[in-house]
């Protein structure tokens, strides 16, 4: 008795007990600081594996599409927030109550960071556009610290490979900064090209052998592909394996697609060894739920052993952005 009591001392001093109180952390690797009405007037719904309709060209897609974000047809879809600030406030409330540290990009990500604190990663967007930052400036915010991750680059929307020259000095930018690139390779919206300002989207850069060439150029450059590349599974195997600094993030597939789907895709990433270059992210949009959604469906996927399930959520994230033992220990409690 007198052991078991030391013991349990021994536990509190350390922090071990409390710790355990603590959930295991997780990082999301593709968190975003919206706006509550960037998917359309709030509140919006979204079906977790929604069935892809048909379509009559008949009428809009655009019109279509928007319906069934505002009269979704299944029992429980995730719900969008109706103002910026429920959409930051209960998302930051998920992030604390589950452990989650999200690299985090968007028109609000300042004040989320303001208000987050250190569970949120500032990572700076990119499309080509009006408003697109130039290189040089990029390359100042990059030095001051002001983002530590580029990313979300989506100008798949604007239908650019990533290996075009245009986008050449970018590269350059992140490769000599040491900055991780998060890009947009994959699933975006279904019927993309034909929603007001996605026209020049194309199904084509789907795949992450448009990304090959930048890669050669840059090989000091790490480089997360969003959305795993899905549908275009042989093309990311391809480039996993020629490519070894190259990740993936599991961002939307995870609730955008049926899960059986989701789960099919990921075990042919990990049972073509690739395990430990697969990493959590939601793409929480305006959905605060999605995050949740998406993270059990990493648990409950019955072809992950425990420990390959720790390295998604988390470990493979922390040793991708380098954090340091300190940061570590901090993120369990420690």
């Amino acid at each position: 008795m007198l052991r078991l009591i030391f013991a349990v001392l021994v536990a509190v001093s350390s922090g071990d007990l409390l710790a355990q109180d603590r959930p295991l952390p997780i990082i999301d690797m593709h968190l975003h600081a919206n706006r509550a009405d960037d998917n359309g007037p709030p509140p919006t719904y979204l079906c977790p594996g929604f069935e892809k309709h048909a379509h009559d060209p008949r009428q809009p897609w655009a019109d279509t599409f928007m319906a069934l974000m505002k009269k979704p047809g299944c029992a429980n879809p995730l719900v969008g927030a109706e103002t910026d600030e429920m959409l930051m406030k209960t998302t930051l409330e998920i992030l604390e109550r589950r452990n989650i540290i999200g690299v985090t990009s968007g028109p609000l990500v300042e004040r989320w960071r303001e208000i987050g604190g250190d569970r949120i990663i500032p990572s700076a967007a990119f499309g080509f556009g009006a408003q697109a930052p130039s290189a040089a400036m990029l390359r100042e915010w990059f030095a001051a610290k002001r983002y530590l991750v580029f990313g979300e680059v989506g100008i798949q929307y604007q239908g650019v490979s990533p290996s075009d020259a245009r986008f050449e000095p970018y590269l350059a930018v992140a490769e000599a900064a040491d900055v991780p690139l998060g890009i947009h390779i994959g699933t975006g919206p279904p019927g993309a090209p034909y929603i007001p300002g996605l026209g020049s989207y194309r199904a084509r850069l789907h795949s992450a052998l448009e990304l090959e060439d930048a890669l050669v150029r840059h090989p000091k450059l790490r480089v997360y592909i969003m959305h795993a590349g899905w549908p275009m599974l042989d093309d990311l195997l391809a480039v996993l394996w020629a490519h070894p600094q190259v990740h993936v993030d599991v961002g939307v597939i995870c609730y955008a697609l049926p899960r059986k789907e989701f789960h099919r895709y990921l075990e042919r990433i990990v049972d073509a060894g690739f395990g430990s270059r697969v990493m959590f992210g939601s793409d929480q949009m305006n959905w605060p739920a999605a995050i949740e959604y998406c993270i059990e469906a990493i648990e409950s996927a019955t072809f992950l052993a425990p420990k390959q399930k720790r390295d998604i959520l988390y470990d493979n994230a922390a040793r991708f952005l380098r954090l340091t033992p300190e940061q570590i220990a901090k993120h369990h409690g420690r």
